[in-house]
């Protein structure tokens, strides 16, 4: 298993003075599929709250457009593409969260491929809200409105081919063929990778795969 402890140890760092400013600190924790972005989220999430700082974590997946929506628009192939998720809903969802109050917020139930509405309440005392997705720094709207409301904006940068790999090897593990993998991979995952590669504003702090800031 990845050893996180380096990435834990500056981002718990970086969090912990921002719980002295008014309103809720969000954190943005952004990049391509496949980077690492929900584990790492877990793992910060588990040291906060052993460090007495309340602390959950909100996935952009609960944004996903419904299958059926997709399929009218011709869009089912591209799942996970930029215009494929309810951005503007997202943004709003984000403003909503910087209140001290509870918020409800869907999930996305991977088994069975959908979003479920009011799955989950953050709690109004939840003091710092890991937010974890692909387009969280996207440069293109309705994207771009989420820049202003981030307390902190972490990138995770894994280089393409590696990206390419890890990419193939999900869909293996969910029992593909590999010619199968390669091509639902090449097809869909690893150009929405590239976009968010190309199209990512600046953040806070970058990180490349060993944990180094770069």
């Amino acid at each position: 298993m990845l050893d996180l402890t380096k990435q834990v140890n500056l981002l718990s760092n970086r969090i912990q003075p921002l719980r002295d400013k008014p309103g809720r600190v969000l954190v943005a924790l952004s990049g391509p599929p496949a980077s690492g972005k929900s584990t790492l989220a877990e793992e910060l999430a588990r040291r906060l709250n052993a460090q007495k700082c309340l602390t959950t974590v909100v996935p952009q997946d609960g944004f996903h457009l419904d299958n059926q929506v997709l399929e009218a628009r011709g869009d089912l192939g591209r799942k996970g593409a930029p215009h494929t998720f309810d951005g503007a809903g997202f943004v709003h969802l984000v403003r909503r969260l910087k209140e001290k109050a509870d918020v409800v917020v869907p999930v996305f139930d991977r088994s069975r491929d959908l979003a479920i509405a009011g799955a989950r309440v953050v709690p109004a005392e939840a003091e710092v809200i890991i937010i974890e997705g692909n387009y969280l720094l996207f440069d293109e709207a309705p994207w771009f409105n989420l820049a202003p409301l981030w307390s902190l904006s972490v990138q995770l940068h894994v280089p393409l081919p590696e990206l390419r790999a890890r990419l193939i090897q999900r869909w293996l593990g969910h029992g593909l063929s590999s010619a199968a993998a390669k091509r639902r991979a090449e097809s869909n995952d690893v150009p929405n990778a590239q976009a968010v590669l190309d199209k990512a504003s600046r953040a806070d702090v970058t990180l490349g795969v060993d944990g180094s800031v770069l």
